[in-house]
């Protein structure tokens, strides 16, 4: 069965799904390389496109395609040792950018990179500062302020999260007036000009928010909580002086979209987005500090248009591009002039760029192909994927996602991939390419939202506290069960996963040994009593505030719960583990050092179980380099083959 959601906006709307030819297995490089085309972002005119791409060079480079020339797009920044992994336009005459160096393999985990500001011609690049500092807003213009100013933010001597303007042009920071924040700041929002409105802060177990009205300079604390049960979560500001925020609702907790009434000092309990059976996850799409839609995630991304012109063009757009996702970008959005991008995507689809130019400059052409986002890979080849809601072993709902070879029939071995985190969402009605590969080897792949994922409502997450190898390991196992009786997946099944989804591997062949044939476990906090106290001997990321108000309430403490921690820890249970196990770890991990990797190895070994040992030297909390993650891609399929087929 293919799961239909349906959303209220005012109306009820449907994303579509659709099944395609047969999947055919390809070399692994075209699922785990880097997309060939990252993003393509217009210019404030529309009249320019910036593209980031790979074409031409074996690093992610910036080009940029005048749509006013009938001349191809050129090349004006690429770093033979680092990729360009986001793109802005401070003006219509020059660009920012984020470079992350790969030198080392490390900037795909912590590393914001380094900032750029260039030209549209490639001339006047400036290296703005290293990895440090993070883009809060690129300002409208305006004539009190210069249009070379960005507003970023980064740490102060205190720790705090402090914004400061930035010049591009002369790379010096200035100081913004009239900040009087409150202590503990980690997150702030602002409007398209660059006025602050809101300020998050956390600490000792406590968060709040804090909100200045347009034209004050005073904060006034809208809420404070401990960390858990914050009653609203902030979204964005316009330049109106609209605060938007997510409240949770019903039974379930589900959370929806709406605005900030400061009359009554709380959200308004109308809703602007409402998508039941899922928390509101999205974006405010605005226009010159006006909200105009909002673009979100329930089984698929969908965008609500609140501009008449712009529903009607969604909804030509879908006509054209139909069983796709289609997110528009726009100028002058909704006018007889407007400029806009399309990626158009599926499940089967990793998605390809459109320009829309209602009076093209070149040509009669009012749609033009820019590129595919990963070239080589063929929608008709590839699986189709659905949602399910079932019912686990205490009747709560359960998402399960299934990936599927089109034109299968039967049960097919299975392989039960659990996502990371845990407190995440796992996946989304789109191309991903781990389940692809799977999918493409004959196997079925089952990807359960344990309770604990978000997305799912608050009561979905509440239900996963302290859950770790109990009830949320009893999600995963309810899910290939359900998948097995529905003749979707047969008896043969694995278990795979990463960091999270490694531990729930190794919980799942020692709470289930006859459910799994085989286990693969990635980057695995397999010492559970580490995971949640730490040790001085041991360096990871993990700050001690971090244990002492989150993990301690999320997974456990280390005092109070010393033997359910314990007991629920792989390292403790290798002797139940009867299954062929692959452990993978990077030796450079900073968040699942090695050693949990090393104690799990010494304790299956111990217990009679020689483990696959699969250890990276430039693996962080995953891999970066193209050559490991092929490389652990045809081991795994290798190890899969071997006990599935």
């Amino acid at each position: 069965m293919t799961f239909r959601h349906l959303v209220r906006i005012c109306c009820l709307t449907a994303l579509c799904w659709f099944n395609v030819g047969p999947a055919a297995a390809q070399p692994a490089e075209m699922f785990f390389k880097h997309p060939d085309m990252g993003d393509v972002v217009l210019s404030p005119s529309g009249s320019q496109l910036a593209i980031l791409s790979d074409q031409g060079g074996d690093q992610v480079g910036l080009a940029i395609l005048d749509l006013t020339r009938d001349q191809p797009a050129r090349r004006i920044a690429y770093f033979p040792d680092g990729n360009i992994s986001w793109v802005a336009w401070i003006s219509e005459d020059r660009l920012l950018f984020g470079v992350v160096r790969t030198d080392d393999g490390r900037e795909k985990y912590g590393s914001a990179g380094a900032l750029y500001a260039a030209s549209s011609d490639g001339s006047s690049m400036r290296k703005l500062q290293a990895a440090g500092y993070k883009v809060l807003r690129v300002p409208a213009p305006r004539a009190d302020q210069p249009i070379e100013q960005i507003l970023v933010v980064g740490p102060n001597a205190s720790g705090d999260s402090e914004p400061v303007w930035l010049e591009t042009k002369r790379a010096v920071t200035h100081l913004y007036a009239d900040l009087k924040a409150p202590p503990h700041a980690r997150q702030w929002f602002a409007d398209s000009h660059g006025d602050l409105r809101v300020v998050l802060t956390q600490h000792q177990g406590k968060r709040a928010a804090y909100w200045r009205a347009p034209g004050s300079t005073n904060w006034t604390r809208l809420y404070e909580s401990n960390l858990l049960n914050a009653p609203f979560e902030v979204e964005g500001v316009d330049d109106a002086g609209g605060l938007y925020v997510t409240r949770s609702n019903g039974p379930e907790g589900y959370r929806w979209l709406t605005r900030y009434d400061f009359k009554a000092s709380k959200p308004e309990d109308r809703a602007i987005i409402m998508t039941p059976g899922f928390d509101f996850d999205g974006q405010l799409v605005l226009s010159d500090g006006r909200l105009q839609g909002v673009r979100f995630l329930v089984d698929g991304m969908s965008t609500h248009w609140f501009d008449a012109q712009m529903r009607a063009f969604q909804d030509r757009v879908d006509g054209i591009f139909p069983d796709h996702v289609n997110a528009i970008d726009c100028r002058r959005c909704g006018t007889d002039d407007m400029v806009a991008v399309v990626r158009s995507f599926s499940d089967h689809d990793p998605g390809k760029f459109y320009l829309y130019q209602a009076r093209p400059a070149q040509g009669d052409k009012t749609w033009r192909p820019i590129g595919a986002v990963m070239n080589g890979v063929k929608p008709e080849q590839m699986a189709g994927v659905a949602l399910h809601r079932i019912a686990a072993r205490d009747g709560r709902d359960l998402p399960v996602w299934v990936t599927r070879p089109d034109g299968a029939t039967g049960p097919l071995p299975a392989v039960v991939l659990v996502h990371g985190g845990p407190w995440m969402r796992g996946s989304d009605w789109s191309w991903h390419p781990l389940p692809q590969f799977l999918a493409s080897r004959g196997y079925v792949v089952i990807e359960p939202e344990m309770r604990g994922s978000l997305g799912y409502g608050s009561a979905h997450f509440s239900a996963g506290l302290r859950q770790w190898g109990q009830a949320m390991q009893d999600d995963v196992a309810d899910a290939l069960k359900w998948a097995q009786s529905q003749g979707i997946a047969a008896d043969k099944a694995c278990i795979a996963g990463d960091s999270y989804g490694g531990y729930s591997t190794l919980m799942g062949l020692a709470n289930d040994p006859d459910a799994f044939r085989c286990g693969i476990a990635g980057f695995a906090p397999a010492d559970l009593t580490l995971f949640v106290q730490g040790s001085m001997w041991v360096a990871d990321d993990i700050g001690a505030g971090a244990r002492k108000f989150s993990l301690a309430d999320l997974v456990g403490d280390p005092e109070r719960d010393a033997k359910m921690i314990e007991a629920r820890s792989p390292t403790k249970l290798a002797a139940k583990i009867k299954a062929p196990v692959m452990l993978v770890y990077g030796e450079q991990d900073r968040r699942v050092p090695l050693t949990h990797g090393e104690r799990m190895r010494q304790a299956l070994r111990a217990a009679g179980n020689e483990p696959v040992w699969i250890s990276y030297i430039d693996g962080t909390h995953g891999l970066y380099y193209l050559k490991d993650r092929i490389d652990r891609a045809q081991r795994m399929e290798a190890f899969l083959a071997k006990y599935l087929k």
